[in-house]
């Protein structure tokens, strides 16, 4: 591709992303001028005294929040999609998103079980700690027995079909949690599986947000394993890659990110697929030089925008995010499968 048209795209796309956030924090139940809020994000004095509280302690996490959580889900999705050589690949496609659930779950549900005690009918759903603690808790274990796969299959399709296992084995205790629980209780959980940018305050995100950037550093430093995993491990180990050890870190990586997106804010679907898919459309090319700092920014605007249809401008209403997400996200991929000649197109350089 050449080199001026995709730095131009990425100069845009950093500019998009700058556009949205400010108005992400512009834009709500209580509309407040774009000026204003550069003005309060600078120290500066707002004409109204709510508006900076409003801004700074509510819009203003909840927009990092969002930006970070899209950002690393749509890298978690391109290195999936490239280890797996597969374009329908996302970032749960290891089970991940599942036993995040399943730890909510058992904090959630446990507590509601019929004719269960109430050591746990306090927990609260939203912004609790509790509740990020048992999904990463939950994510963490099911990555550790992937890890341990990881080290003794050598196909990655058997990793693919395992992991798949694993979600299946834990969306099933999930179920039979859900079909003895109590009413309120299953409501509360349906709740946190809508997704929810809103529900991670400041103190959360200062353990959110590091573990995401480490991520996304991470993920970036994978360039090269990743671009010669995209002709297959032979020629990976022609080039003098080891296989394993690249194919552990990106799943690491991967599942990492995933993680603490789902433990803090939910299982938000789709940005993972469509975003990677849109940038290769966009950028004309696989080559993860470009693609990660692409879907980095791309899936930090659609995660905002996603957020801002969401929480309907002017409204008092909210919708589910992951309503929205979905109808972000399925027409995208649509769209770029049907203008593909062959699906796997899009994993050529």
């Amino acid at each position: 591709m050449n080199t001026t048209r995709a730095s131009t795209i990425l100069i845009l796309l950093v500019v998009g992303l700058i556009a949205i956030f400010l108005l992400s924090l512009s834009l709500g139940s209580v509309s407040i001028p774009v000026e204003q809020i550069v003005t309060i994000l600078f120290g500066g004095s707002a004409e109204k005294a709510s508006w900076a509280t409003i801004v700074l302690k509510f819009r203003l996490p909840k927009a990092i929040t969002a930006a970070l959580a899209g950002a690393a889900l749509a890298v978690s999705g391109l290195q999936m999609q490239t280890l797996f050589r597969n374009p329908l690949a996302g970032p749960f496609v290891l089970g991940i998103s599942s036993g995040a659930s399943l730890g909510v779950a058992l904090v959630v549900l446990a507590a509601g079980v019929a004719g269960g005690n109430s050591l746990l009918a306090g927990v609260s759903l939203t912004g609790d700690v509790s509740l990020a603690v048992a999904s990463i808790a939950g994510s963490t274990l099911v990555l550790l027995l992937v890890m341990a796969v990881a080290r003794r299959v050598q196909s990655t399709m058997t990793l693919l079909i395992l992991g798949l296992m694993f979600g299946y084995a834990t969306s099933a205790l999930v179920s039979i949690l859900l079909y003895f629980s109590l009413a309120e209780r299953i409501q509360a959980y349906i709740s946190w599986t809508f997704g929810n940018f809103s529900g991670v305050t400041w103190s959360q995100l200062w353990v959110f947000g590091p573990v995401v950037v480490a991520g996304l550093i991470g993920s970036h430093l994978l360039v090269k394993p990743l671009n010669a995993l995209l002709l297959g491990d032979t020629y990976a180990r022609s080039m003098g890659l080891n296989v394993r050890l690249a194919r552990l870190g990106v799943i690491g990586a991967s599942a990492s990110l995933a993680g603490v997106v789902t433990a803090f804010c939910g299982p938000i679907g789709f940005l993972g697929i469509a975003v990677p898919h849109l940038c290769r459309s966009l950028f004309n090319t696989s080559d993860h030089r470009l693609l990660l700092p692409a879907v980095t920014l791309m899936g930090g605007i659609l995660a905002l925008a996603a957020d801002l249809l969401a929480q309907l401008p002017g409204s008092q209403l909210t919708l589910p995010l992951n309503a929205v997400t979905a109808l972000l996200g399925a027409p995208v991929v649509t769209w770029v499968i049907l203008r593909q000649r062959n699906l796997r197109e899009s994993f050529a350089g």
